[in-house]
């Protein structure tokens, strides 16, 4: 290829990249505007746990950001084993079962939901907010418990973290 030729599929290269990249900050900004409490940067830090949400569209990243939620379930998960293995309080060990399995069972809802965003259907749209509106309760119900209880939550962080990585997961599958 001759460089009269390299020069106009190096400049479509760099317009399709760039268009992707505004992909993910247009995304983030349409969600800020309706979430100003999480915002645009707490978006764009969310997504950049995964290097494939520069480039994806927004259906992608809606399915991002259901496995990315899937996996902190998993995570808060492991956490919650760690804290009930030297929790000596009958209550606080309580709530920990509990928020155990609630969020045991929003990693099922998060797999479910990324399942159905990638199936492009209009079903498999619905039954992704559903699964995701499911998994947005877990951490309250999880913070109700401890309330109930009459204990301090040892979740709390990851409870208001966990709610706002789920919130961008909804709001961007509901705006698909």
């Amino acid at each position: 290829m001759g460089p009269s030729r390299a020069l106009p599929c190096l400049v479509l290269l760099f317009l399709l990249s760039s268009s992707r990249a505004s992909v993910l900050e247009d995304t983030c900004k349409s969600f800020a505007d309706g979430n100003p409490g999480v915002g645009y940067d707490y978006c764009i830090k969310f997504f950049q746990a995964s290097k494939d949400s520069a480039t994806a569209d927004k259906r992608g990243l809606a399915i991002i950001a259901s496995k990315l939620t899937g996996a902190a379930a998993k995570s808060i998960g492991k956490h919650i084993q760690a804290l009930k293995a030297s929790e000596k309080d009958k209550h606080i060990q309580s709530g920990l079962n509990d928020c155990r399995d609630l969020y045991s069972q929003a990693v099922d809802l998060l797999d479910v939901a990324a399942k159905g965003v990638a199936a492009g259907t209009p079903r498999g749209k619905l039954d992704a907010v559903a699964n995701l509106s499911g998994a947005l309760v877990s951490p309250q119900t999880c913070e109700d418990g401890f309330s109930e209880l009459g204990v301090k939550s040892p979740l709390s962080a990851e409870d208001s973290e966990f709610t706002k990585e789920v919130s961008i997961a909804l709001v961007i599958t509901n705006s698909l």
